[in-house]
């Protein structure tokens, strides 16, 4: 009897030994592929980055670059359009920069717990990241169109003689519908190729911080 006691006692500890390795692998895996999905977030927003760089430059070679300089100074704007996109640059710029941390940190991290807090930050990060784009855009737009249209509203009343304030509040209640109806179209295309892109990612992490949360228990 005493030895079988010990038989028991000692598969009992080989059991929670199993156990205690089968955990440290499954935090092993989610740890690698945890950090692998951080780094992938990175990479991408570098080359979304990159290409947004490539796109400016290219079109400053070209007759749009003039005429899209021409239309904002004819608008009076230029000046806070140049303003405006050098905030956007330093602003994504730290958005990568972040990444990067994050990636570092959860690269490095040794412990269950800080694991799951940096994915959520990572999370949180990202989804700033986009909120911060999509924002950007609906401001970037409402503006540019709503300068446009009085621009244009302007001009055609003076070819036909008649001041701005003659104009009636139907027209400005349906210039304003279309501009946001193009900006909300613009944005969900945005918000579309995102979900698509950083979507996919997100729910990784977020499958990869439930099933740490199970070990943790």
């Amino acid at each position: 009897m005493k030895e079988l006691d010990l038989l028991k006692k000692d598969w009992k500890k080989n059991e929670n030994s199993f156990e205690q390795i089968s955990e440290q692998d499954i935090y092993k895996m989610i740890h690698k592929k945890s950090s692998s999905i951080v780094k992938w977030i990175f990479i991408i927003s570098i080359i979304e980055f990159s290409l947004g760089i490539v796109l400016s430059v290219g079109l400053s070679f070209t007759k749009i670059e003039e005429n899209n300089t021409r239309f904002f100074k004819s608008l009076g704007i230029y000046d806070y359009v140049q303003i405006f996109t050098a905030i956007i640059y330093v602003v994504i710029v730290y958005f990568i920069i972040k990444f990067y941390t994050m990636y570092r940190k959860v690269s490095t991290t040794d412990s269950t717990k800080l694991l799951m807090q940096n994915i959520l930050k990572t999370r949180k990060t990202v989804h700033n990241y986009i909120l911060f784009n999509l924002v950007t855009v609906a401001v970037f737009f409402i503006a540019i169109l709503s300068f446009g249209m009085k621009s244009a509203l302007s001009h055609k009343m003076l070819e036909d003689g008649k001041h701005l304030a003659e104009i009636s509040n139907s027209v400005y209640i349906v210039s304003f519908l279309v501009i946001l109806l193009v900006t909300a179209a613009v944005i969900g295309l945005i918000w579309l190729f995102y979900r698509l892109i950083y979507g996919v990612l997100l729910r990784r992490l977020l499958a990869n911080y439930k099933e740490l949360k199970k070990i943790d228990l």
